[in-house]
């Protein structure tokens, strides 16, 4: 990597306080963090967070490949379903910045292992559901739990880890992010088919448990305790205008077509410029008065923090749509198990991790320019997957797949953990809940609008034109939002810190 990602020196964000000023200490009366007073983040305490960070990001997706089965059991219908991904989402997404605000001010070790337990109480309840509605309540408290517990996992390894040990955990990070993703595909087939215990689909929630379980006893002996030098209260009012905000844009995206469209729909989509807006005011408003908002916009000053936002919309947001789209086209419209669509997603993955791997030392060598390269990478192989669909939809198979899967994968890890470096490197370490919840709510929110617009664009144009023609239009338009990417990564410095 370019530089090492060392943390500005600030007031201190550990346990504890320092209550009396003496030489060395900041006008806020906080010793600044160094090396030797700032808490150190063991290799055991690394891997347990980010086994708390896997576990949220792994559930988006495992659910993808048990929706037919789900949808026969439940009788749920396609619009419920899409809530079952979505609604996990939206919570996610709607909570992640308070769950880091909370982090910063009660201490981000309590906080991940109560969103740890919580997490594991959720994913029982999801287990057992007996009905559709009760399925989809349970995943929106599960997508709140994942909330308090995976910016608590980010806000740790920025303030806990220093100079290139930092720089290889934020790289192990967005590898991890990334994997997780495919994994929860390939996985979720796999539960599926063992059927274990003859759970079936419930296997795929209720094995968090005493994985959620894990994590938190692990947390209790190898993560240190951190928080903000400067807690800032709950924003309520932001969290609020948020939430409306993401709710009036994504409900209607994905109920819209299952109701035909009623106007109420119409007026939840035309609120969102207005509630878009009075977010901004708000949070502006409140940043001017010098207090702490939900979302610092001041941050958004930051090149790449911004820059890199910019990128992470088109990109998860295809990323999101095409994963769900793939599942539902292979068991539906193939007619293939859930072991046969999970593997299709094997080749994605060695792509992926592979590429991921290589990536520090490729982004140390080459700069952003691997981001740019990753992303036509990934066009190559979506240009490759559509081709093969629309030429070969009947002798389709996970082995007529693996070409495009393979290439798309490998243009994935060449850009998603870059990006997550690129997006967190400049961030100053006594907003780290903040700025790791930004950009998690920023993917969360793109993964849901994925989700929303690119599955019922599938949905819609299924009946009428054909599964085949309605995956090729998705993978069209994914190759359409990674053409976005790679021209906004034409505005990324050459060197990533």
């Amino acid at each position: 990597m370019a530089t090492p990602l060392t943390a500005p020196a600030t007031r201190a964000n550990v346990l504890p306080r320092v209550t009396r000023l003496d030489p060395g200490t900041s006008p806020s009366g906080a010793r600044p963090s160094t090396p030797s007073t700032a808490p150190r983040l063991s290799t055991l305490g690394l891997v347990t967070v980010l086994l708390g960070a896997f576990l949220p990001m792994l559930d988006f997706f495992i659910v993808n490949v048990a929706l037919p089965t789900i949808d026969r059991d439940l009788v749920a219908g396609p619009a419920t379903l899409e809530l079952f991904v979505a609604g996990y989402g939206i919570a996610y997404a709607v909570l992640l910045v308070l769950g880091g605000r909370l982090g910063d001010l009660f201490g981000r070790r309590r906080l991940f292992i109560a969103g740890s337990l919580a997490f594991g109480l959720t994913s029982l309840a999801c287990g057992l559901a007996p009905t559709a509605l009760a399925l989809v309540a349970a995943r929106v408290l599960q997508g709140a739990a994942a909330a308090l517990m995976l910016p608590q996992a980010l806000a740790t390894i920025q303030s806990a880890t220093h100079g290139e040990r930092k720089a290889r955990a934020m790289g192990i990070y967005g590898a991890v992010g990334g994997i997780s993703v495919v994994i929860g595909q390939v996985l979720g087939g796999v539960l599926l088919s063992a059927n274990l215990f003859g759970t079936g689909w419930r296997f795929i929630f209720l094995v968090n448990v005493p994985v959620a379980v894990v994590a938190a006893v692990l947390a209790l002996r190898s993560v240190p305790e951190t928080r903000s030098a400067n807690p800032a209260r709950v924003d309520l009012p932001g969290t609020a205008l948020l939430a409306a905000t993401l709710l009036a844009l994504l409900v209607p995206l994905m109920e819209g077509r299952a109701v035909g469209w009623p106007w109420w729909t119409w007026a939840l989509l035309a609120s969102v410029p207005f509630l878009g807006t009075a977010f901004v005011t708000v949070e502006r408003r409140a940043e001017r008065a010098g207090g702490i908002p939900l979302i610092p916009l001041s941050l958004l000053r930051i090149d790449g923090l911004r820059t890199g936002l910019t990128m992470a919309v088109p990109f998860f947001t295809g990323f999101g749509g095409f994963m769900l789209v793939m599942a539902v086209a292979l068991q539906q419209g193939l007619r293939e198990g859930p072991i046969a669509s999970g593997l299709a997603m094997v080749p994605m993955a060695v792509g992926f991790f592979a590429t991921s791997l290589a990536g520090p030392r490729l982004l140390a060598r080459y700069g952003s320019l691997v981001i740019r390269v990753g992303a036509v990478v990934q066009g190559i192989g979506l240009t490759v997957l559509a081709v093969t669909v629309l030429t070969d939809w009947s002798g389709l198979s996970p082995l007529v797949l693996l070409p495009g899967m393979a290439i798309a994968g490998t243009g994935q890890g060449l850009v998603m953990p870059p990006l997550i470096r690129l997006v967190l490197s400049e961030i100053p370490a006594e907003r780290a809940g903040v700025g790791g919840g930004i950009l998690a709510t920023t993917q969360q929110s793109s993964l849901a609008l994925g989700v929303a617009t690119l599955g019922t664009l599938f949905l819609t144009l299924s009946p009428s034109i054909g599964m085949h023609a309605a995956l090729t239009w998705v993978l069209g338009t994914q190759v359409v939002l990674t053409l976005v990417v790679i021209a906004l990564s034409t505005r990324l410095p050459r060197r990533i810190g």
